[in-house]
């Protein structure tokens, strides 16, 4: 887009609505930023990103559960799931309907001070997204008769979040660093709250609340910035401002020290040393952003606890709220481990940091990261339409730019000084977080008896003009990827693909594996052991030198059978030749390999034993025969049994070139990428041949059921699954996967949730899934809901896979299922990041690089007779294995 001068821009500006108060035409020089202030108070911000033709809005309403009236914590939330019900003028139904046409990439979230709608969307229907929060921000449909369907689904919301220990950690947590606050309690809320709550309170709080004086808009994607204005002004600028009502105060108390102990059904533990931090609005916010960048640095004392065999993982992580923030010292122990011994070493390491203070090199390093993170913000539409709703809503600034100046002011003194200020252990809440015992998966019953649920398929929804015309069309999508596409002498197959929306490049490599088959007999978890010791640096770079060049770039990098670095523009053949060294040349020294080992085999312990680990276990059990690899597994005793001689060999036969993809995305040319990848990874050679990675087919399973205790759980979560006679290149795969659209697709509007949530509340999500390789396919649908409504929601999902085969679906659901099918392939272009992860994906898999468009030719083309067919010919209802992770729910 050309630069405008400031006369052009005024004149420009002569010609939007007069509801329109222009701000800034021009942020900070950048003409892709537009910003304005509606007459009626609504702030709204409009950034250009031409990545892809998409766009992300995002509706930020000044309100969360630090507003709630007293005793209902959870009242946002609950407003949240009900502005998905319907207002004047757009139905609960045109909603899911609208929603799911453009993609099903719609949902929102609530937070302590904020709550967001966001939608992501192609760059024609942009209208549509904003017609829909237009008229939620005009008015809200809040009858007592929804409320109590909805109630039953944010229940089961509660239940979920409830069987995660760590969630109930965090909910004690917020209890003791904010008591006597609104902090003090998350946006979640409670069961008995929710029983008292109704329709009426709803109601007010959104009179209250959801105004346009109250929001903040910000619209970021391939759009004309004001165009995009003038019809914002049209669509938002008659809904009324309201007089707000104040809100409570933050008094932060002294945090008295207190230990807490729980359990979790980890395969290890958790060691916490918790401290509140400053919050986005302190001036201190930018350094304390920094500490806790230095804290977690690789490079930092706190890692060292890793190499040094004391901790699994240690690091330094935080939470930032506007009046305050926490962060706490994270250590890993294994299941048996000494807690509290590695609970003294953690608190000793920060209380070296208060007294001696932080190394300069670390802090000049986190400065770079954060600062170069704002540009790679610029790779996703989506991330930085959340970077922008962020720094306005949350922290309270004008642009992500402010916090850039104010993270480059921080000095070592700052730094330092916050040490001292916040890493009291006089004030720190300690929590150890110890794995529990799980019982073994126990074969279970059928359900026996036979209830009536109605699940036919809704009638057709008639949508507003509006809408109607613009999700009319179904045509075959324009995609902006075209990589070049090249093979080096040794057998890698390079991807390039130019994207010139940050100044950034990023690296991407896969190789094809498949442990199960790759491992020797009796060297189960090699693999395992490798990928750990790649951390350990190469063989011209330690550990800790490796680390610092990274930082010397502010780059990020892995290694392993997947591997990646991430690098400003300015550092890429930097990057590349880090990245090489890692990949090709690891260290893997002998003093590293005995901690790791040791590490590794006391994580599968406890790997073993945890309810995770055997509910999936489970699952392939059912699926598989008795002989299958996937059912080959690492133990204690095979990981101690290994020598380092057997993870080289595994590492020289596995890690071959002509098994390796390597896609480069971002600002660089496809011959500097070639000249790049040629000069550090050209020398790779492979010796023999190479090994077999593809599973072989398998019988289709019989039926079968087991239950995996989980004591934390109070809520069940449910895998029916089965063995598919279809694969990644069965001709009748894409007519399942639009029928899998009509079933589980478009966020709402479908089969699954309609029945299982909306129409019944039994659950809190439910979703169906198609996994294809090469030889295999399953079929697999899960929900998370209480243990008595568990065959309720067996049978509703039964019914309608069996629906799927008496009946073709209805016109209006099979266009449904391909706009959504249709509309996702630009949406799936809205990051770099997703650009390279399905490149890499079709190459390893043996797809074209165009795999989407050809999906969506056969998308276009298929028929409701023959998603019929194809449902009739290899989905089997009654043969669906059944496990249970949770209450039996017997």
């Amino acid at each position: 887009m050309p630069r405008l001068s400031r006369r052009m821009c005024v004149w420009a500006l002569a010609l939007l609505p007069a509801a329109v108060i222009a701000v800034n035409a021009v942020a900070a020089g950048n003409p892709d930023v537009l910003r304005a202030t509606l007459s009626n108070g609504l702030r709204v911000v409009i950034v250009r990103n031409t990545l892809a033709p998409v766009v992300t809005t995002q509706v930020n309403y000044l309100v969360g559960s630090n507003e709630a009236p007293a005793g209902f914590p959870g009242t946002a939330h609950a407003l949240e799931h009900m502005m998905f019900r319907g207002s004047p003028g757009l139905s609960a139904d045109q909603l899911m309907d609208i929603s799911a046409a453009m993609g099903g990439n719609a949902n929102a979230d609530t937070q302590q001070t904020l709550t967001q709608y966001y939608f992501t969307v192609p760059a024609e229907d942009l209208e549509v997204p904003l017609h829909i929060e237009a008229i939620r921000m005009r008015g809200l449909d809040v009858s007592q008769a929804d409320w109590e369907k909805e109630r039953g689904a944010i229940e089961q919301e509660v239940a979920n979040d409830l069987s995660n220990p760590q969630y109930v950690f965090y909910t004690q947590l917020l209890a003791a660093l904010f008591k006597g606050t609104p902090y003090a309690h998350d946006a979640l809320g409670t069961r008995p709250s929710f029983d008292k709550t109704s329709a009426a309170m709803l109601k007010a709080f959104y009179a209250s609340w959801y105004a346009p004086n109250n929001a903040i808009l910000v619209i970021v994607g391939d759009v004309r910035p004001r165009a995009t204005l003038a019809l914002v002004g049209k669509l938002f600028s008659g809904i009324p401002a309201r007089k707000l009502p104040p809100r409570p105060g933050v008094e932060l108390q002294p945090v008295p020290a207190e230990t807490l102990n729980l359990s979790t059904d980890l395969p290890y533990g958790l060691s916490l040393t918790t401290f509140r931090l400053p919050g986005y609005l302190s001036p201190d916010y930018a350094a304390g952003v920094v500490l806790a960048d230095v804290l977690n640095s690789q490079r930092g004392s706190l890692y060292a606890l890793v190499p040094e065999g004391k901790a699994l993982y240690a690091g330094f992580q935080r939470n930032t709220l506007p009046a305050a923030g926490l962060g706490y010292a994270l250590g890993v122990f294994p299941k048996g481990g000494d807690a509290a011994a590695l609970t003294r070493e953690i608190q000793e390491v920060l209380a070296r940091v208060v007294k001696a203070g932080v190394p300069a090199d670390l802090v000049a390093a986190a400065k770079r990261s954060e600062i170069a993170a704002f540009e790679f913000e610029k790779n996703s539409v989506p991330g930085l339409a959340n970077a922008w709703s962020s720094a306005l809503a949350l922290q309270g600034r004008q642009s992500p730019d402010d916090l850039i100046a104010a993270l480059d002011k921080v000095t070592v003194a700052d730094v330092d000084r916050v040490a001292r200020q916040y890493l009291d252990r006089e004030h720190a809440i300690v929590a150890i977080l110890t794995p529990q015992q799980s019982g073994k998966p126990v074969a279970g019953k059928g359900f026996g008896g036979a209830e009536s649920f109605a699940a036919a398929p809704g009638k057709p929804v008639q949508l507003p003009h509006w809408a109607a015309q613009a999700l009319s069309r179904l045509h075959l999508p324009q995609s902006t990827v075209r990589p070049v596409v090249s093979m080096l002498a040794n057998g890698i197959r390079l991807i390039v693909q130019p994207e010139e929306v940050s100044g950034t490049v990023a690296v991407y490599g896969r190789i094809r594996n498949q442990p199960e088959l790759q491992q020797p007999a009796g060297k189960e978890g090699v693999a395992d052991v490798l990928d750990q010791l790649f951390g350990y640096g190469t063989t011209s770079l330690d550990r800790i030198a490796f680390q610092k060049a990274l930082d010397d770039i502010a780059a990020s990098e892995t290694a392993g059978t997947q591997f990646s670095v991430e690098a400003p523009a300015a550092h890429f053949e930097r990057a590349v030749q880090l990245l090489a060294d890692n990949e090709l040349h690891p260290a893997l020294p002998e003093p590293a390999f005995k901690v790791v080992q040791m590490q590794t085999a006391r994580f599968t312990a406890g790997n073993l034993e945890s309810p995770d680990y055997l509910f999936r276990r489970a699952i392939i059990k059912a699926l598989v025969p008795a002989n299958d690899p996937t059912l080959r597994e690492a133990l204690p005793q095979s990981v101690m049994g290994l020598q380092l001689e057997d993870v080289q060999t595994y590492y020289h036969r596995a890690y071959r070139p002509d098994l390796t993809t390597i896609v480069v995305i971002g600002q660089v040319t496809p011959a500097a990428a070639r000249a790049a990848i040629v000069k550090y990874f050209g020398g790779w050679r492979a010796a023999g041949p190479p090994p077999a990675t593809d599973l072989n087919a398998i019988p289709l399973n019989t039926p079968s059921r087991s239950v995996v205790p989980d004591r934390s759980r109070v809520q069940d979560q449910v895998v029916l699954a089965e063995n598919l006679g279809v694969n990644l290149f069965s001709a009748d795969r894409y007519a399942l996967e639009l029928g899998n659209e009509v079933l589980s697709g478009g966020l709402f509007a479908n089969r699954l949730y309609q029945d299982l949530r909306v129409k019944t509340g039994l659950v809190y999500y439910v979703h169906s899934s198609l996994d294809l390789i090469r030889n295999r396919g399953t079929f697999q649908v899960e929900y998370g809901c209480d243990p008595d409504k568990a065959a309720r929601a067996r049978m509703l999902v039964v019914r309608n896979l069996k629906a799927m085969q008496n009946a073709p679906v209805t016109a209006t659901e099979l266009k449904r299922a391909k706009a959504t099918l249709l509309r996702q392939i630009p949406l799936d272009e809205s990051s770099t990041g997703r650009i390279a992860e399905h490149l890499l994906y079709d190459s390893t898999h043996g797809l074209p690089l165009d795999e989407p468009l050809v999906a969506a030719r056969h998308y276009l083309r298929l028929t409701a007779p023959q998603v019929q067919a194809a449902y009739q010919h290899w989905i089997r209802p009654d043969d669906l294995v059944e496990t249970v992770k949770g209450p039996d729910p017997e």
